[in-house]
């Protein structure tokens, strides 16, 4: 059974992506993505493996923690 321990990754692609005035699809192109993928990370409903994370954090010449943000809440539990 696999455990929930609450982890959240949390992100600003949106507000990174809107300052460069890039489209979804612009951003995506750059990263070797779908505009699809791009849309739902932006939405919080996926989690970018740790090499998008960082091709994104490139493109932007930032830092991966300008962007993303891992918090934990809660303890672990079986459900």
């Amino acid at each position: 059974m696999k455990k929930n321990f609450g982890d959240v990754i949390d992100n600003k692609v949106y507000e990174f992506r809107v300052l460069a005035h890039l489209s979804q699809k612009e951003l995506a192109e750059k990263v070797g993505v779908s505009k699809q993928t791009i849309f739902v990370m932006e939405k919080g409903n996926y989690v970018p493996t740790l090499l998008l994370a960082f091709r994104i954090a490139s493109f932007f010449h930032v830092d991966i923690t300008d962007i993303f943000s891992y918090k934990m809440e809660g303890k672990a539990n079986d459900n």
